[in-house]
């Protein structure tokens, strides 16, 4: 099956998964409604009985008929999509939903599940390219590690690309990673580790390895260097610096606020259905609550369940020189801002890895932080000053 058919079968699967779920929400509202007991407290059943149960039931049964019958239209479209060319927006697109439904992508084996590997200007890498593309450089290697709900090719932002620039300023040569961000922070940063092992650690010829990432780029290359020491990886001795963009270390402001929704749309039973269409998330938007990058931060824990930050301190990695940039909104330093603000999506704290508990304080060295005034979240992939910031570092 070629790539378009299998994307736009997997559409099709999503939709008709997506179609039983809402029944499913709008039937248990109904019940909610008709039963008595939803004044009281919790209903006895999400399901509806006598003719309005029949309906739902009708349109469950339909909805699954006619997805068995959409496969083979799907495919027969798909043969006449065959030979269009990847565009900009679909891969936008496709890197949103896996941002946002990512894990149940790859759970239910949907061929829209994005698979990790790396890639250079939006073309997937084989080691044996991987090994050309060492032997043709100077041996210094950036790996460029984008953030959630994006993808590779969005390093690329108003004419500007670090890595690109990189390249030309520096002689770096980069290698762009590309990855399925709903699946959790761990499970990404563990692949991430093998496939640096894989590809790079079995090269005979000398690397001097940086990493660059943003945002929940970040917080996945820190969990590879925990992996990769846990196995005892051979390309943790290669890598030299760490640039965080942006990244949530102790968790980001918008996921906060979701969980605080889920817990207030459940308070009402008339309103509680609604809080299944927020933990529709994925796992990985859900890690970004406090910045987990370990699997004990996850597992046996409800992680829509507002328990408190519960991490497991993970340090800085040792012996590499690690780098933090936060943005703020603010064109002057303000407590208030950086505190509730920073740049849009992330405190000036959390991308600087300051936390009142000593334990979880990464310690980044006075002079390898830069907080960006007037720069939001995104600003940090082009404004000029981000960049001269990240040269200064990767010269030195």
């Amino acid at each position: 099956m070629t790539n378009n058919s299998q994307e736009i079968q997997g559409a099709g699967k999503l939709t008709v998964e997506a179609v039983i779920g809402i029944t499913d929400i709008v039937e248990s509202m109904h019940q909610t409604i008709l039963n008595i007991g939803g004044l009281l407290g919790e209903t006895n059943s999400n399901r509806t009985k006598g003719i309005t149960g029949l309906v739902y039931s009708n349109i469950r049964s339909i909805t699954k008929v006619v997805g068995k019958g959409l496969d083979v239209s799907l495919n027969q479209l798909g043969e006449r999509l065959e030979t269009s060319e990847s565009t900009s927006g679909k891969e936008a697109f496709l890197a949103a939903l896996n941002g946002l439904l990512g894990d149940y992508l790859a759970a239910t084996e949907n061929p829209l599940a994005i698979p990790m590997y790396f890639r250079r200007e939006g073309r997937p890498l084989t080691k044996a390219g991987v090994a050309e593309m060492i032997g043709a450089s100077n041996r210094r290697i950036a790996i460029m590690v984008h953030g959630s709900c994006m993808n590779d090719l969005q390093w690329q932002r108003q004419g500007h690309d670090h890595g690109a620039t990189l390249s030309r300023d520096l002689g770096l040569t980069p290698l762009y990673l590309h990855y399925n961000t709903g699946l959790h922070t761990s499970e990404n940063g563990r692949l991430f580790a093998y496939l640096l092992e894989s590809y790079l650690a079995e090269s005979n010829q000398p690397i001097e390895l940086v990493i660059v990432a943003h945002s929940m780029g970040g917080l996945v290359a820190r969990s590879a260097c925990y992996y990769g020491e846990q196995f005892g990886h051979a390309w943790l001795n290669k890598l030299q610096k760490l640039v965080f963009l942006g990244t949530p270390h102790h968790g980001a402001l918008l996921e906060k606020g979701g969980s605080w929704i889920d817990k207030l749309l459940e308070i009402n039973p008339y309103s509680a259905p609604l809080a299944r269409l927020g933990k529709v998330r994925s796992s990985g938007i859900t890690d970004l609550r406090y910045g987990n990058v370990v699997d004990e931060d996850w597992q046996g824990q409800d992680r829509f369940e507002l328990a408190g930050d519960q991490r497991t301190a993970v340090p800085l990695p040792k012996e590499v020189a690690c780098y933090a940039i936060a943005g703020t909104v603010g064109n002057k330093a303000s407590k208030v801002k950086d505190v509730l603000i920073g740049d849009g999506l992330v405190t000036v704290d959390s991308a600087l890895g300051r936390h009142r508990k000593p334990e979880r304080h990464l310690l980044f060295l006075e002079t390898q932080q830069w907080v960006g005034q007037e720069m939001n979240h995104f600003e940090l992939l082009n404004h000029p000053e981000a960049y001269e910031t990240i040269k200064k570092w990767l010269a030195a």
